[in-house]
């Protein structure tokens, strides 16, 4: 039975920890499958617990870590060798950026047969200042040219890899979307409708709008508020907002939100009656009103209680948050980068506008706000198309597929 070594940066929520999941349990009994992974970041919410509901067990290094420290990646690399002496894997195959670098360099110095990257994004823009990038695009170049194949997730990723970055040649790349089990979100969607309106207190008049994501300056929450507050001066609807995660950037988005006029929700509470709201210690009013929820692992929740999903990120990948809000039947408003017009249907399923485009993206969210018809269209072509497209057994295929030929 061949074996695979696959090492993940950190098992937080996210895309990638789902691909590392999936393959690694349904790649067997075909292959044999090692996962290891570094520890996760103290403002990020873990995900073990998808990886217990697939029965799989991951091997930690806290050495691994996506901050670079020579000393620790040293460490890392060193623990990464050893781990290859031991398994013998036939292919090693890493995953997102530290740990294609620091594993794709030990399998390489110790021969292994077949080396695998898969770019799950990139920090060739909007992440540093030029000198850093080309740096890192620099060590890509070397990285790729130590690797049997590179996965890319969509074929617009593909495209800037090889043509606008110039990472490697497109023989090199495999384009393998990424896979998930989706059916949650179809499921019971009344029922958790009600349950998430009735602890975050959102009356049914009001048309909630939920962004789901790390709170960090790649996501953009800056532009999500702004057109937010703009909306809630233009509309005659009731208007909530729900910023879904936390991170670095949590504090300065709550000053933002006061900055803009808007009230801040502080968080559930019973108030004798059931669950509701308190606003700065007072009664919910009718306002433009922002939740900053932290990291709820039941997004299936979320996206069945909020009406509108948006995404304002400057730089993704496969964003996640829009493939379970069109699972979910819901609309989605975005930014059009990176991945995204691979992810959805521009005109169907979402709307998009170029990154920081503040007018077209109030216009745009004004218009699903004041038009349920326009929300309940949008919404229904979504499980339709992200249904097969992004279902782990899909990814599953690909994967082994890739296998067999760089194993032949």
């Amino acid at each position: 039975m061949p074996r695979i070594l696959r090492i993940l940066n950190r098992f937080n929520l996210g895309g990638p920890t789902h691909n590392a999941a999936y393959l690694t349990r349904y790649l067997q009994p075909e292959f044999e499958t090692l996962l290891v992974g570094g520890s996760q970041e103290a403002t990020e919410e873990g995900s073990h617990h998808i990886l217990r509901s697939l029965g799989v067990e991951p091997q930690i290094l806290p050495e691994l870590q996506r901050e670079v420290a020579p000393w620790r990646d040293r460490e890392a690399y060193r623990r990464i060798k050893k781990l290859i002496k031991d398994f013998k894997p036939d292919i090693v195959h890493t995953h997102a950026a530290k740990a294609g670098a620091v594993g794709r360099m030990a399998a390489a110095d110790l021969g292994v047969k077949a080396i695998v990257h898969t770019f799950h994004g990139h920090v060739f823009h909007s992440y540093f200042g030029p000198v850093r990038t080309t740096l890192y695009k620099n060590i890509e170049r070397y990285l790729a040219k130590r690797s049997s194949r590179i996965v890319a997730i969509s074929d617009l990723q593909c495209r800037e890899l090889v043509e606008e970055h110039r990472i490697c040649e497109r023989e090199k790349v495999t384009v393998i979307p990424l896979g998930f089990d989706l059916s949650r979100f179809q499921e019971e969607q009344g029922r958790k409708r009600e349950l998430f309106r009735k602890v975050y207190g959102v009356a049914d008049d009001e048309i909630a709008v939920g962004i789901v994501g790390r709170l960090v300056p790649i996501k953009n929450h800056d532009l999500f508020l702004e057109v937010v507050a703009r909306v809630s001066r233009k509309t005659g609807k009731k208007l909530r907002a729900f910023i879904v995660g936390d991170g670095e950037e949590r504090d300065r988005l709550q000053q933002l939100t006061r900055d803009l006029g808007m009230s801040q929700a502080m968080g559930p509470i019973f108030n004798g009656h059931g669950f509701g709201y308190g606003v700065n210690g007072k009664p919910m009013v009718a306002s433009a009103t922002v939740t900053f929820t932290s990291w709820i692992k039941e997004v299936d929740i979320v996206n069945a209680g909020v009406d509108i999903i948006m995404l304002t990120s400057l730089n993704e990948g496969t964003p996640v948050s829009l493939i379970e809000a069109q699972a979910s039947n819901r609309p989605v408003i975005s930014t059009r980068v990176g991945g995204i017009e691979n992810v959805v249907l521009p005109g169907q399923t979402a709307l998009l506008s170029e990154a920081g485009d503040t007018d077209n993206l109030t216009r745009q969210l004004t218009e699903l706000v004041e038009s349920a018809e326009m929300r309940t269209r949008m919404g229904a072509g979504g499980w339709v198309h992200v249904r097969d497209k992004y279902h782990y057994a899909r990814l599953v295929e690909d994967t082994a597929d890739l296998y067999r030929s760089l194993l032949s």
